[in-house]
């Protein structure tokens, strides 16, 4: 199996793909742990700040001796120089906020795992016929499952998970689910600033437990 298809396989099957990201290293590796407790086995991290690069290394570090079978991957990357800088420090798969040609075209040249952000049918096209297989819905709140309902038949091949305001409801999942997503990206509104804040560990763990409980009822 390609790399590419086991970031892919794992994702789906888990139904989701948990994002977050905290300039304290120590509160970004307690919400590493919580969340693979509550039995995730992929990870985005997101490359939002000066400490994001730092912070990473050490969580890959401490994911080598603690999780076994977590792939770790980083968001929000804008350009091939990021990428690399990531995949140095471990990165198992990259997404970005947009569809980055030259990520892209690296990322499939070295069977890398790349989910690119796309709001429009040009984007989607675009990373389409780069070889990307997996398209970041983004930002999903602005697009609504109406969107994908409607452009889904021209893209019988992709992959599609909506991240960007994505809560944590049965509903709000279910309509993307019946929309024909194979999972969805969830940040704040699961792992929140104020839980962060709070190092509120127990209660990002339920919480992430409580949709992947949801999400698999809906799969059924």
């Amino acid at each position: 199996m390609s790399k590419t298809q086991k970031v892919i396989n794992t994702i789906i099957e888990q139904g989701m793909l948990p994002l977050y990201f905290n300039a304290d290293e120590t509160v970004s590796v307690e919400v590493l742990r919580a969340i693979y407790r509550a039995g995730v086995k992929a990870i985005e991290y997101t490359n939002r700040g000066e400490a994001a690069l730092k912070n990473f290394a050490l969580m890959v570090e401490i994911r080598n001796i603690e999780m076994p079978g977590l792939l770790l991957g980083v968001g929000t990357i804008k350009n091939l120089e990021q990428a690399n800088d990531y995949l140095k420090a471990g990165a198992d798969f990259l997404v970005s906020p947009g569809f980055v040609k030259e990520v892209a075209d690296y990322a499939v040249s070295k069977d890398i795992f790349y989910a690119p952000g796309c709001m429009t049918p040009s984007e989607i096209i675009a990373a389409e016929n780069a070889g990307i297989k997996f398209i970041k819905l983004f930002p999903g709140n602005m697009l609504g499952p109406e969107f994908l309902s409607s452009i889904k038949d021209i893209f019988p091949k992709l992959l599609f998970m909506p991240t960007g305001g994505v809560d944590t409801t049965k509903e709000n999942i279910e309509g993307w689910y019946k929309a024909g997503v194979c999972a969805v990206g969830m940040g704040s509104k699961l792992i929140s600033k104020k839980l962060m804040e709070v190092k509120d560990y127990t209660t990002i763990e339920n919480e992430t437990r409580k949709v992947l409980e949801v999400i698999a009822s809906i799969k059924k």
